[in-house]
């Protein structure tokens, strides 16, 4: 006959293996998959405005990590936050071409600013109440930044402007995914005023740096830096450096851009400078930002078959301690030795819940927090009182262990510092795996199709060859790698002369 606690680990298990089960695996439908994550680990929801979303606690609890984390790193370089209107006039977006260009189908237009009772209980528009002219509902920033700089600069002692905001925007996407693509998204950016070109260069690159950092120390997924073709820049800018990471799909993922934007919106905003040397010139630009896409980027990058897997510096619940008690007496001699084990744990900087809820059963419990991605889960029960153990079980593994009580508190901190590392060593041993070289047209396609992840190959350095690619495989050149080596060689498509490979991948 099987023992109490046999029977205990197999309903464990029975609950896991159930909770799972409502999860589509990554094989079958990885699209759907990752719909099931983000839905039933509570992240966020569609909501009744078609292509938004609803960002739930516990999605919006990693968001505010992220938020923290980035906020200080900007602010340790000299960053300070302000914030500007949501609407921009209309003619604003007219003044710099390539960018309305590149923002014109997304543009969601406000031409009204009242409703009225039509007479048979129906609320309308009121047809009489039609703006002079219409506003534009925040795509970015640039334009609107830029008419208000004109205002705080006249001379080079006024620069340099290090601006940062935190903010939603609107870009009218038909087709939606909840994080990856929303009609309206969170995100900051940064707008900066530079008296040189290369002083706002130098800006550019130091924040792409700084998205690497978070992204590679903080999501612990691995990053590569560099820049984008021209046919990819952002509408506006001269150059655009971007960090792009590979998702288990083998899809990659834009994670985080940095403009360089030359004179292009001081020119078109009239924003000049008195220099040292007495002359006026144009102010120069910089914008850079990332948005909650970055939640897409931590389910896609790390998470399995069970639910969500979060990496120990992001999780909102880094320890969860589970009772396993058999009446009141027994939950009363648990509670009194993790009260004190959460206190130690807190002292050292971690984050932990005690959730001895009579509500639902400890498998159900389980079930729950690995569903969720808590890093660690720490089962106790009146035995493992009398052994002076308790059982650690860590999500990214699944690996469960008996530890001794005694020096808990520190193997725990050491326990998620592991965990952290592990997840980025995966993921960077993924990537490295997802790097193939194609020299061939036709290796090129068979790699998209069979084993995706980043291409290497050769490109003629022409936005004509690189939009046929696209149109003819989805395939996008993702970046030029920064530290990228130049050698000769031949484009894959056109045959032409080539200096140096570039990472092509299918992308979100």
């Amino acid at each position: 006959m099987p023992s109490n606690f046999t029977l205990f680990n197999l309903q464990i298990t029975f609950q896991i293996h159930k909770m799972s089960k409502e999860i589509t695996s990554r094989e079958a439908d990885y699209s759907q998959w990752y719909n099931d994550i983000v839905l039933k680990a509570d992240l966020a929801e569609h909501s009744a405005v078609r292509g938004c979303m609803v960002i739930k606690p516990n999605g919006y609890a990693i968001w505010e990590k992220m938020q923290a984390i980035l906020d200080k790193m900007f602010k340790d370089t000299g960053h300070q936050n302000a914030y500007f209107p949501l609407f921009i006039p209309k003619s604003f977006f007219s003044k710099e071409a390539s960018h309305v260009e590149g923002f014109a189908t997304e543009c969601a237009v406000v031409t009204h600013y009242r409703l009225k009772n039509d007479g048979n209980g129906n609320i309308v528009v009121d047809e009489t109440a039609k703006l002079e002219e219409e506003l534009i509902v925040r795509p970015t920033s640039e334009t609107i930044i830029w008419n208000t700089y004109k205002g705080w600069i006249q001379s080079y002692r006024d620069l340099p402007i290090l601006i940062n905001q935190w903010a939603n925007v609107v870009r009218w996407e038909m087709r939606t995914r909840l994080f990856l693509r929303t009609a309206e998204f969170l995100w900051q950016e940064g707008h900066t005023a530079h008296a040189t070109a290369e002083e706002a260069i130098e800006e550019t690159e130091r924040m792409l740096h700084i998205y690497a950092d978070f992204a590679e120390n903080w999501l612990a997924v691995p990053v590569i830096r560099g820049r984008k073709s021209p046919n990819e820049r952002f509408a506006g800018a001269l150059d655009t450096y971007c960090i792009e990471a590979l998702m288990q799909d083998g899809k990659a993922l834009q994670a985080g851009t940095s403009h360089f934007l030359g004179q292009n919106f001081a020119k078109a905003f009239d924003v000049k400078f008195t220099g040292k040397d007495g002359k006026l010139d144009h102010v120069w630009a910089t914008s850079w930002g990332v948005s909650t896409r970055l939640m897409g980027a931590l389910i896609m990058a790390h998470s399995d078959d069970s639910g969500l897997i979060i990496p120990p510096k992001l999780a909102p619940i880094q320890v969860v301690i589970v009772p396993i008690y058999k009446g009141d007496e027994d939950l009363a001699r648990i509670s009194s030795y993790v009260n004190e084990l959460t206190m130690r744990l807190k002292g050292l900087g971690v984050s932990v819940k005690y959730d001895d809820r009579d509500t639902q059963r400890p498998g159900f419990k389980f079930a729950d927090y690995e569903l969720k991605g808590v890093p660690i889960r720490i089962a106790i029960g009146g035995r493992d009182l009398e052994n002076k153990t308790v059982e650690v079980a860590r999500r990214d593994t699944k690996l469960k262990q008996t530890i001794p009580q005694e020096g808990l508190d520190i193997y725990i901190v050491k326990l998620l510092e592991d965990i952290q590392q592990s997840m980025f060593n995966k993921a960077l041993a993924y990537r490295d795996e997802h790097i193939t070289e194609a020299n061939s047209y036709e290796e090129f396609q068979e790699l998209l199709d069979t084993k995706a992840g980043f291409i290497s190959a050769h490109w003629d350095g022409t936005p004509e060859t690189e939009q046929k690619i696209k149109e003819e495989t989805k395939a996008t050149i993702r970046c030029i790698p920064l530290d990228n080596k130049l050698e000769d060689g031949v484009c894959i498509y056109s045959g032409k002369p080539s200096i140096q490979r570039v990472l092509f991948a299918r992308a979100y």
